[in-house]
Parts: C-alpha cells; structure tokens; sequence
C-alpha cells in the first residue's frame, strides 16, 4: 500500500510540473501574440504592417 501512495504523489508532483509548464507556454504565446498585435498598431516594421503603395515613384515606359 505504501508504494502505491508513493507512486501517487510522484504522480501528482509530475502532473503539478506538466501543468506549470503549459501554462507558462500559454503566457509566452499571449505576450508574443500582444507584441505582434502592438508592433501591428504602431506601425512597425513587423510582419503583416502597412504596404507601400506609392505607384507614382516611376513614371511607365514610353
């Protein structure tokens, strides 16, 4: 009886550590998710900003 209440609480730790972790992976793609969104607002040179759409820079071909 003894070594299945070992084995329980060894368990119960290691699902405590798995649990930690996912969530401190949860937070790292909610901060990477802000950043991207707040790089997105400003105006940065992030990926998914604004376009340039400046077609009169040339002049076409005669």
């Amino acid at each position: 009886m003894f070594t299945y209440e070992l084995q329980q609480a060894a368990r119960h730790a290691e699902l405590l550590r798995e649990a930690d972790a996912q969530r401190l992976v949860n937070l790292a793609r909610a901060a990477r998710r802000a950043h991207r969104a707040l790089a997105r607002r400003s105006g940065d040179h992030a990926p998914g900003g604004q376009v340039n759409t400046d077609h009169d820079r040339f002049v076409t071909a005669a």
